[in-house]
């Protein structure tokens, strides 16, 4: 992007986002009030608990409800997806969650073939675990642990992905690009050989009530809320705000536009004519019906959203 015309744009670009007194979606379907009541009951059989977040969003979104559950066990925080964060300040972060009592954390990208943090993870959690009592498993030579977090943040991948590095084994979860895809707590899926290490792996778990709209924002951009709960236009929009505020202008040189904008019909207007996402329609005038062509905007804010998941819009830091 060329300077002068970053510059030229600065002064456009909202400093806030209007949310128009929307309401938080309540997502908490049946399967999440069970999940979270099956793995409150499943606590006297695990050793230490693998909370999994997505990296773009280090402070936002993690459920409190986890909090009672983690204060029983050791904890062992993992921000998946950090090949699409930006994490130019990683010491803030660390230092951030350090003072939230979050002291144990690991950066990974589960779904690459081979990830150098994921052969960290066995060991550090034997660490955690040897520091702290067991309790009713001090007698047990296998070690079983929990993976929790909200939907689609990598927990199955991160199993996956422990069976490959470790056992040199394939899927044992299934994996999805979209939040609910493990709706029962699963038996225990074996990860490891020395040591007999197991996992259960547990059903995405968003707040009952998410603290605030930005929070439930950032949660449906990175894809953990359903997007028709919110709404792929007001998602795109909030993308389109988040990009510019953080300089981030990939987006102009993807999509052919002539600088950055602030507007997201116009963004979506260009995005559409550029992938071919139109539609005819027939409009009704006073010399009789003509075919008119007009772009297919949730086509192209669907594109948009995707093309920031997949990382094709840059690295990028929401918190």
């Amino acid at each position: 992007m060329k300077l002068y015309q970053v510059l030229r744009n600065g002064g456009k670009f909202r400093t806030v986002f209007d949310f128009a007194g929307r309401e938080v979606a309540h997502w908490f379907p049946g399967h999440m009030a069970k999940g979270l009541k099956q793995m409150r009951a499943g606590m006297k059989s695990v050793d230490c608990v693998i909370e999994i977040h997505d990296a773009r969003i280090p402070f936002s979104g993690r459920n409190p409800v986890f909090q009672e559950t983690l204060d029983v066990r050791p904890h062992l925080l993992i921000l998946n997806k950090m090949d699409l964060a930006d994490l130019t300040n990683k010491q803030r972060i660390l230092k951030t969650l350090e003072k939230n009592g979050v002291r144990n954390v690991l950066f990974t990208d589960c779904l690459k073939q081979r990830d150098d943090n994921i052969k960290k993870l066995v060991p550090m959690v034997m660490e955690i675990i040897k520091s702290n009592p067991r309790f009713n498993r001090d007698e047990n030579i296998n070690y079983c642990l929990m993976v929790i977090g909200v939907p689609n943040v990598g927990k199955s991948s991160l199993i996956n992905s422990l069976r490959r590095t470790n056992l040199k084994k394939g899927r044992a979860s299934r994996v999805g690009g979209e939040p609910g895809i493990t709706k029962a707590v699963l038996t225990k899926i074996q990860v490891c050989e020395r040591p007999i290490v197991h996992l259960l792996d547990t059903p995405g778990v968003l707040p009952p009530k998410i603290e605030s709209v930005e929070t439930g924002m950032k949660l449906a951009l990175c894809g953990t809320i359903l997007d028709h709960l919110v709404g792929e236009d007001i998602i795109a929009d909030y993308l389109l705000y988040s990009l510019n505020r953080l300089e981030k202008f990939s987006y102009v040189e993807k999509y052919d536009l002539q600088e950055p904008s602030d507007d997201i019909q116009n963004v979506l207007k260009r995005i559409a004519v550029k992938l071919g996402k139109t539609q005819r329609v027939k409009a009704i005038t006073g010399v009789g019906n003509i075919t008119i062509t007009i772009p297919n905007y949730t086509a192209a804010a669907y594109d948009f959203i995707r093309a920031f998941r997949k990382g094709e819009l840059g690295r990028v830091m929401l918190d």
